[in-house]
């Protein structure tokens, strides 16, 4: 058997009208729907955070190999 939910008035109120609205027949598919939801937000902020880590760990080197090309660039600055 399942673990007992505690559902509040006004969720109850946005479930059914969820219901509705999707055209989902239960109340479980309706959370169900919302935890899949949520799982996927986490894997993108996962994702995002280990895009951030490895754009810090290239940053010095990218620097570098910048600089290198600039020198030999047919474009100066002013």
């Amino acid at each position: 058997m399942g673990i007992l939910l505690m559902i509040q008035k006004n969720d109850n109120k946005k479930i059914k009208s969820l219901k509705k609205t999707l055209g989902i027949h239960s109340k479980v598919d309706v959370v169900r729907a919302g935890l899949i939801l949520l799982e996927k937000e986490a894997q993108r902020l996962k994702r995002i955070k280990r895009w951030k880590r490895a754009a810090r760990l290239v940053l010095e080197n990218s620097r570098e190999i910048n600089k290198e090309f600039q020198a030999f660039s047919r474009i100066k600055l002013l």
